[in-house]
């Protein structure tokens, strides 16, 4: 039985941080694990930042509610869901994706949780394991399923390589040029042929 298992951000909808870097100003806000492999030395930049400007989770959340789809990603994940099943693998939060998921008809989606204050700042965030995409492909593959898996970070590529099949989907040059055995494509009807020729 096969899984697919599909990054969020940059991949089915647009990079929370960056449009948050664009709403607000502040360009150090825009790095993204294509810019920093270290997810935890990532966040505890993004939130040094957040407390530096006063900002919090009701103004991230203003900026969410405003982004829609990558063109094209919920006629794509709508075709894949009749073909097999999907989750989405995300290190976002649950409280950034909800509004994106409703957007995307409601897939499966395992995320990480924000701890946040009693004024909205957020203090800090609780991952749901440690080396999620990579722990969750793991878990999958001993329950019987075959993976199929597909992202455009460094955070994607241990489950990338984990699975019996793995793609680059919209990444940068830099990680296409490092990682050229891994089959890269840039629009919805590529990625979705290569995965049913997977399947």
């Amino acid at each position: 039985m096969n899984i697919v298992c599909l990054d969020m951000e940059g991949v089915l909808v647009p990079e929370i941080w960056i449009a948050f870097s664009q709403a607000s100003g502040i360009p150090e806000l825009s790095r993204t694990t294509r810019d920093e492999p270290d997810y935890d030395k990532l966040m505890a930049y993004r939130l040094a930042i957040l407390r530096e400007h006063g900002l919090g989770l009701k103004e991230i959340q203003a900026t969410i509610a405003k982004i829609d789809p990558l063109p094209g990603a919920r006629e794509f994940l709508d075709e894949l869901r009749t073909l097999t099943q999907v989750v989405i693998l995300s290190d976002t939060f649950e409280q950034f994706a909800k509004p994106l998921m409703a957007k995307l008809n409601w897939p499966a989606l395992f995320c990480n949780t924000l701890e946040v204050g009693p004024d909205g700042g957020i203090t800090g965030y609780k991952m749901r394991c440690e080396k999620s995409k990579l722990t969750t492909v793991k878990a999958l593959q001993s329950c019987g399923f075959d993976t199929i898996a597909a992202g455009d970070s460094f955070n994607d590529l241990a489950m990338i390589q984990a699975g019996r099949a793995g793609f680059l989907f919209k990444s940068t040059p830099q990680i296409k040029a490092d990682y050229p055995d891994i089959p890269a494509f840039e629009e919805f009807p590529d990625l979705l042929a290569a995965i049913k020729a997977a399947l």
